[in-house]
């Protein structure tokens, strides 16, 4: 039987009318504010099963089941870094990282290994940062041993083939060439020269005058001296069956034995010395507004009071902290504003603060920020924003140590800095502990807004009030890229 238009189109209308009233009955009797939401408690942080042992070369490794997929990973950190190189060649270790993989190996051509690891949709690379060297394999499971022998490969046997080192040098001096295009670059690469000085390991910069004095000899020697057995970590996580891995890490590891060779220098120390504080200057005339980097010389993870500067941390950036409710919300003088204490593992880090503004609110801003911090100094926080940062900190673990992977790449880290195995356990705690005396002890003693280095690149003319405001003696930094000695 057809139903009539009208007829059909009141069941419709009656349909719809009851669902939206039984939608609207649920939702008041289950709405609820954010406020009164309840949430299960954040699953203990706690390692997962790991094996760990040393090859009789004196090689380091990790292992860790993890079958969810049928994937395996790996990851070796190495005791080097650029801040080894010498003065004269800042560029070597880059360029060592980088063709290591990228020139094949004495076995496979470049384009050999290339085709070998895109047939099995795997992956092998290497690096040298300031402070480690790194290689790592992505693979299928059932791809592991292929893999797995060419990473090894890689790192045993690498065959630096000149012509790739001519285009990792080529590509490092178009790099030098564009340096000065982005104004975030530049605020931040010449704010650490002004922090740790201009010739320190841990901010000079690649010139073409060092580029053009690296050698395949200065290659060779740098990765001599820096890939070795005992001077390595290996960690492999995935799924993987330990008794095979194990055997074969022994069959591809075991008998490496590198040649001898002069040994890297000593880490470089950070002097206070080398640090210049005032206001610099990077003229920029195309900008229409501000970055603003302003710090000094920071510290170290193993600091005991680094649990309570990071709950400084917390207390100043974020959507809750004081930087943005202040400096940008509530007087609308930046685009962007954060305020950390960076440390680092075996070296001082920095306390760096800064953000984005508009030309004419630069000055404000340096101002605002400033009194922010002093303001942390003497008068205690509530303790609505101690627990809010402290929360924050705690409930942050659970993304930064989600699988087993990230969790053993923790522990890696932790012995190649020779840090307590459970530091983490130690840092946690240490955020719970931490009381609104702590950070204002903290803020007093490790924060100086009194003792700034205060770096704006933007647009001189349109910065109103002018600079001097800060600092009668305004310094100017030229960033001009110095010419090719062979030009």
């Amino acid at each position: 039987m057809k139903l009539k238009p009208l007829r059909w189109l009141s069941l419709v209308l009656a349909t719809v009318a009851l669902v939206f009233l039984s939608s609207q009955s649920v939702n008041a009797a289950t709405a609820r504010h954010y406020t009164e939401l309840e949430f299960p408690p954040l699953k203990e942080l706690e390692f997962p099963d790991y094996d760990r042992f040393t090859l009789d070369n004196g090689m380091v490794v990790y292992l860790v089941e993890d079958h969810e997929l049928p994937l395996i990973q790996g990851t070796a950190l190495v005791k080097t870094g650029s801040r080894l190189e010498p003065a004269e060649k800042v560029g070597l270790a880059g360029i060592t990282g980088s063709v290591m993989r990228s020139g094949g190996t004495e076995t496979h051509s470049p384009n050999e290994l290339n085709q070998l690891l895109e047939q099995r949709a795997a992956s092998v690379e290497t690096g040298i940062s300031d402070t480690v060297g790194s290689a790592s394999f992505n693979t299928l499971t059932e791809d592991v041993e292929t893999v797995f022998r060419l990473f090894a490969e890689v790192i045993q046997q690498p065959a630096f083939n000149p012509e790739k080192l001519a285009l990792a040098k080529k590509q490092t001096a178009s790099g030098i060439a564009r340096r000065n295009d982005d104004p975030n670059d530049i605020a931040s690469r010449e704010f650490y020269k002004l922090v740790y000085g201009e010739d320190s390991p841990y901010a000079r910069t690649v010139e073409y005058a060092t580029l053009e004095k690296i050698t395949r000899e200065d290659v060779v020697q740098f990765y001599g001296q820096s890939f070795r057995p005992d001077q390595m970590i290996l960690g492999i996580s995935g799924d993987l069956d330990p008794v095979r891995m194990k055997a074969l890490i022994q069959e591809v590891f075991g008998d490496w034995q590198p040649e001898e060779v002069a040994p890297l220098p000593e880490k470089p120390e950070v002097s206070a010395q080398n640090r210049q504080t005032g206001v610099f200057f990077v003229e920029q005339p195309q900008l229409t507004q501000s970055y603003i980097n302003l710090g000094h010389l920071g510290g170290e993870f193993e600091n005991p009071d680094y649990a309570a500067l990071s709950v400084v941390n917390g207390v100043l950036n974020g959507f809750g902290g004081r930087l943005f409710n202040e400096v940008r919300s509530r007087q609308g003088l930046a685009y962007s504003v954060y305020g950390y204490w960076s440390a680092r593992y075996d070296y001082p880090g920095v306390f760096i603060a800064g953000g984005q503004t508009r030309s004419d609110a630069t000055v404000p801003f340096v101002e605002s920020v400033t009194q922010e911090i002093q303001q942390l100094q003497t008068q205690p926080i509530t303790a609505e924003k101690l627990n809010y940062a402290k929360e924050s900190i705690l409930n942050s673990f659970v993304f930064n140590f989600q699988t087993p992977s990230q969790m053993i790449s923790r522990l890696m880290r932790y012995e190649y800095y020779d840090y307590p195995s459970d530091y983490i356990f130690q840092y946690q705690q240490g955020i719970k502990d931490t009381t609104i005396d702590d950070v204002q002890r903290v803020a007093q003693e490790y924060l100086n807004p009194e003792q700034l280095t205060i770096l704006v690149v933007g647009n001189g003319e349109n910065i109103q009030p002018p600079l001097s405001r800060l600092d009668s003696d305004v310094n100017m930094v030229d960033i001009a890229i110095p010419s090719s000695p062979s030009s």
